[in-house]
C-alpha cells in the first residue's frame, strides 16, 4: 500500500460513525415513558423509600371544562392506571406491611427535606415541618424489590384508618376543589398501591374499593355542575349519573332513600330523560319491590357492561329471594322442578343446584334424574359469605 493509500484510511477511520449515533438516539428517545394522562401528575411522585432520589411534579392541566375526552382514550387512561398500580404491586411480591403510620418515617422525614409536603400535610402552615397524624403516604411509580422493606407498607388496619382520614377532608371549605380532589386521588392511589402489594383481597378490601368509587363519582359530579351550561349534557354523563343509582340499590335506611330522592330532583332533565337513568330507575324499583322476575329481565336485555358490574353482587340477592318465596309460597306436595327454576331465575341448572345448596335447602330427584326444590324447607337462610359469581343466562354482550 502506498502512501496517499495509507493517508486516505487513516483520514476515513478518523471520521465519526453517523450510522451508529442514528441507530441508537430514536432507540433511547422511544424507551421514554411519558404520561399522557394530566390528571394523574400533580401529586403522584417517583419517591422510593430508604433513597435519596428527588420528587418531581408536574403542572396540573386537568382544568378544561369545554372539552370533553373521548370514551376510548378515558378507558385506556383507567387501565393504563390500574396497571401501574398492580404492576407495582406485583413487581415485588407479597409482602406483610409493620408501618404503623399514615406515611413510613423514611419518606416523611424525606419530605420534610424536600419541602415536599401538601397543605393538608403541613404542621402549624409550615411547609418544612409535619407529624404522624398529618402525613399520608404518596403514590410511588417506580419501585423495586431491594427498597421495599415492610417498615414502608402500611397493614390493612392502617389503610382503612387512612382511607377514612382521606374522606372527612372531602368536606374540607378551607381550600379549593382542585387542591382537595388531587391530594385525595393521589394518596388513595397509594393506599391500593400497598393493599396490592399485600395482595390483599378480602371484604374489608372490597368495602374500601367501593369507598373510593363513591368518592370519584362524587368528584365527578361536582365537576359536571361547576361546568353546567344551560342543559348541555356530557358525552358519558348519564351513564354515570346511573351508576350513582345502581351504587345504592341496596340502602335500605331511610336517610339514604330521602337522599337518593333529592338528588333525582337535581339532576338535569336531559338525562333524568336518558335511557341510561331510565334503566336505573326501572332497576331501582324492581329490586325494592321484590319483583324478581322483572328485576332479572331488565337487567339482561337493557344492561351496559359497567353497569351489569355494579349490579352483579344484587343480582345473586334477588335470585335467593326469589328462592325463598319459592320455598315458603308454593305447595309442599309438588316439589319445584329445578329447569324451571333456572328459566325463572336465568341461570345454568347446575348453578341453581349450587345457589339452593348454598342457601341450606337440599335437592331432590326422581327416577328419571330429573331434579326438583322440595318446598317448605325450614332450612333456608340467606348465605352470609359473599356468593361466586354465576352467569346470567340471556345477557345482552
Amino acid at each position: 500500500m502506498d502512501d496517499s493509500s495509507r493517508r486516505r484510511l487513516q483520514q476515513r477511520r478518523n471520521q465519526p460513525s453517523f450510522s451508529s449515533s442514528s441507530s441508537t438516539g430514536p432507540t433511547r428517545f422511544r424507551s421514554q415513558n411519558f404520561s399522557t394522562n394530566p390528571t394523574k401528575t400533580t401529586q403522584s411522585s417517583n419517591f422510593v423509600p430508604r433513597s435519596n432520589s428527588t420528587t418531581a411534579t408536574t403542572p396540573n392541566n386537568t382544568r378544561n371544562p369545554g372539552r370533553i375526552r373521548n370514551r376510548k382514550s378515558e378507558t385506556y387512561d383507567g387501565i393504563n392506571q390500574q396497571q401501574e398500580e398492580q404492576e407495582a404491586g406485583e413487581d415485588v411480591g407479597s409482602i406483610i406491611g409493620t408501618c404503623p403510620f399514615m406515611c413510613p418515617d423514611g419518606e416523611r422525614a424525606q419530605r420534610e427535606r424536600l419541602r415536599d409536603l401538601a397543605v393538608f400535610e403541613r404542621l402549624h402552615g409550615d411547609p418544612r415541618k409535619t407529624s404522624p397524624s398529618l402525613a399520608v403516604k404518596k403514590f410511588c411509580r417506580t419501585i423495586s424489590v431491594k427498597h421495599v422493606q415492610a417498615s414502608d407498607v402500611r397493614p390493612l388496619a392502617v389503610l382503612e384508618d387512612t382511607l377514612n382520614y382521606l374522606l372527612n377532608l372531602l368536606d374540607s371549605s378551607e381550600h379549593p376543589f382542585e387542591v382537595v380532589h388531587d391530594f385525595i386521588f393521589d394518596r388513595t392511589r397509594s393506599i391500593r398501591q400497598d393493599l396490592s402489594m399485600q395482595h390483599i383481597v378480602n371484604d374489608r378490601a372490597i368495602c374500601m374499593y367501593e369507598k373510593m368509587l363513591t368518592k370519584a363519582l362524587a368528584s365527578l359530579y361536582v365537576l359536571y355542575e361547576a361546568n353546567r351550561n344551560n342543559n348541555f349534557v356530557y358525552e358519558n354523563e348519564a351513564q354515570f349519573r346511573s351508576f350513582y343509582v345502581l351504587l345504592h340499590l341496596d340502602s335500605k335506611n331511610q336517610q339514604m332513600e330521602e337522599s337518593l330522592s333529592y338528588w333525582f330532583r337535581n339532576v338535569p332533565s336531559p338525562v333524568m330523560k336518558s335511557k341510561e337513568m331510565h334503566f336505573a330507575r326501572q332497576v331501582l324499583r324492581f329490586y325494592r319491590m321484590g319483583n324478581y322476575k322483572r328485576f332479572l329481565c331488565t337487567v339482561s336485555s337493557e344492561a351496559s357492561y359497567l353497569q351489569y358490574c355494579i349490579i352483579e353482587p344484587n343480582v345473586n340477592e334477588v335470585r335467593a329471594l326469589a328462592i325463598s318465596y319459592i320455598n315458603n309460597c308454593c305447595y309442599k306436595l309438588h316439589p319445584y322442578p329445578l329447569e324451571q327454576l333456572s328459566k325463572l331465575l336465568m341461570m345454568k341448572e347446575l348453578d341453581v343446584e349450587s345457589l339452593c345448596h348454598a342457601c341450606g335447602l337440599k335437592i331432590t330427584s326422581d327416577d328419571g334424574e330429573n331434579k326438583s326444590l322440595p318446598t317448605k324447607q325450614t332450612t333456608f337462610s340467606i348465605p352470609k359469605e359473599s356468593l361466586q359469581s354465576y352467569e346470567l343466562v340471556g345477557l345482552q354482550q
